[in-house]
């Protein structure tokens, strides 16, 4: 992973000695609340219900051992002793004291980690594909690209103060992981003819109060002018995009009101004229350096037939173990071994809920030992609030199975209902209109038979407490919105979305129901779908392909009557 030199040591420890003189002077009362509220936002810290809360950034996903123990430690000494994982990949801290934010920003920089551009009208974190430099099926390794675009976009001044806040996803394989159609840039690698490496180029696409699907206006950007066309993208941005409302202030709407061709022709014009062969332009020798900051691990070599032998009697022996296996385990790219998907989405702990994406620093502590043990030292982040392990030896699958189960992390439910996307809602943020972990139990509690998750197969489930759309309520297959309805909470239900290849904006089932009625109206519409997907003895109907052939219809009907 990349290790900061000299230069991004001093930048961070600078603007942790800068943000701590500026929050001195504000509880000394010598700064107004609105000149520090945008410098506390360029460091990651919001106000949120009941505290602040710190955003600290996790650059693509990708997380040392030794960063996480520092997290545990943060989260002890500073905040409540826990963290949540966010859609961004980035973790979030719900109770720090501001008078405590720069010591906890001090305590990051000595592990090369800030909170710098995680909140403000910015170029935010940049995410990929949790699986990137393992997967078989990929191009060419995203991670690379992503740490070019970190250094160019980190404090770059033009950029500091958009219309609105600006997000870039990067994916290396054509299965799309990392929702970069939903994403202000999102960025597909490609080969073209001769065998070049590319990229197809994506704008405009988001989900809060209007989501919108990206549009493509590159269909191949050889990847040396990545960054003066990501350049020329953003000063068409910051020339063109509004400022008189937040709300319309995304490059989403500036997109979608002159189309995807006129927005091309503006910003081909801007790399033409200013940015194009000039010295944003990248070298074999750049990218070389920022491959090499991503070299593989030392990978041990198997007797693959005993290694499988010994697999398939664990699987045979233990059905838990087996379910887990093929849930929470995907294929890699080197013989014998293969990517652990850590599930933080618990359920019901001895009868008490814990929320979708929350982890303990007793649990990252226990994780970074054992990433130290099994995968080299190293985390993921991914876009559904999990962590992954990236590289774990077949041989180690069963202990390892065995130590996650000891500490709630290795529930069988990836890709199930119960694996939801969940935003912390009116329990904590201030912008929300419900809330969301009282329904998310209550969801838990009408669907605990993992047998019958599995039967329903992948279905994905976003909830958001507000139009926001921090969870992405709209791509789910099944999406769920809280709604205020003078003063009562109520939650609207959509349809046949999806945040992959073939992105799309879910359908409205219908008017919001009561919050005691949400379990039950799930029931009824997975009814539906067991009565009438279409199966034979090799394939079963996926519940977005059943949403995609008879509509929404059938699902109101069955809900409304």
């Amino acid at each position: 992973m990349y290790q900061y030199n000299y230069a991004d040591q001093t930048l961070v420890e600078e603007r942790v000695a800068q943000f701590r003189d500026q929050t001195e002077r504000f509880l000394a009362g010598e700064l107004p609340e609105e000149q520090f509220l945008p410098l506390r936002l360029q460091n990651g810290l919001y106000i949120q219900r009941y505290a602040p809360m710190l955003r600290i950034a996790i650059p693509y996903g990708l997380l040392a051992s030794y960063q996480l123990r520092k997290l545990a430690e943060i989260t002890r000494k500073y905040d409540k002793g826990y963290g949540h994982f966010t859609t961004r990949t980035n973790i979030q801290l719900n109770w720090p004291k501001l008078e405590d934010v720069p010591d906890i920003l001090a305590e990051l920089a000595s592990v090369q980690m800030h909170a710098i551009q995680t909140s403000g009208n910015c170029i935010r974190n940049t995410t990929t594909d949790p699986y990137a430099g393992i997967h078989q099926e990929e191009i060419a390794d995203p991670r690379p690209y992503c740490e070019i675009i970190r250094q160019w976009s980190t404090f770059h001044p033009e950029f500091a103060f958009l219309p609105r806040k600006f997000k870039i996803a990067v994916v290396g394989t054509a299965n799309d992981r990392a929702a970069t159609q939903v994403h202000d840039v999102g960025l597909h690698v490609k080969t073209n003819d001769t065998g070049e490496i590319g990229f197809e180029v994506l704008v405009g696409g988001g989900l809060g109060r209007t989501p919108v699907i990206g549009k493509v206006i590159n269909e191949f950007l050889p990847r040396q002018h990545l960054l003066s066309y990501l350049d020329a993208i953003l000063r068409v941005y910051n020339l063109h995009g509004r400022r008189d409302n937040k709300y319309k202030a995304r490059i989403k709407i500036l997109v979608e009101s002159m189309g995807g061709p006129a927005f091309a022709k503006l910003v081909d014009a801007e790399w033409e004229a200013h940015t194009k062969d000039g010295p944003l332009t990248l070298t074999d020798a750049n990218f070389d350096t920022a491959i090499g900051f991503f070299s593989e691990p030392d990978y041990v070599g198997f007797d693959a037939l005993q290694v499988q032998s010994d697999l398939q009697q664990q699987l045979n022996a233990n059905k838990d173990f087996a379910d887990w296996y093929n849930q929470n385990t995907v294929a890699h790219k080197i013989a014998g071994y293969r990517a652990v998907v850590i599930s933080l989405k618990a359920g019901l702990v001895d009868g008490t809920y814990v929320p979708s994406g929350d982890v303990s620093e007793s649990q990252m502590d226990a994780l970074a030992d054992l990433s130290d043990k099994y995968s080299f030292g190293e985390l993921r982040g991914t876009y559904q609030q999990n962590l992954v392990f990236s590289d774990v030896q077949t041989n180690h699958l069963y202990e390892l199975w065995e130590q996650l189960s000891d500490l709630h992390l290795a529930r069988a439910n990836i890709n199930t209902l119960t694996d939801m996307i969940v935003c912390p809602g009116w329990d904590y943020c201030s912008l929300a209109n419900a809330t969301t972990h009282n329904i998310a139990e209550q969801i838990e509690k009408q669907f605990d038979d993992l047998d019958y998750l599995y039967d329903l197969g992948e279905i994905r489930l976003n909830m958001s407490g507000c139009m926001n759309a921090c969870a992405h309520h709209h791509t789910g297959d099944i999406g769920i919105l809280g709604v205020d309805k003078k003063g009562e909470h109520w939650y609207q239900i959509s349809l046949g979305g999806n945040s992959s290849n073939d992105a799309k904006v879910g359908k409205i089932l219908g008017k919001a129901v009561p919050a005691e009625d949400v379990a039950i109206t799930l029931q009824k519409i997975l009814d539906v779908y067991l009565e009438q997907r279409v199966s034979n003895e090799n394939d079963v109907e996926a519940f977005s392909d059943l949403v995609n052939r008879v509509g929404v219809a059938p699902f109101k009907e069955k809900v409304y009557g």
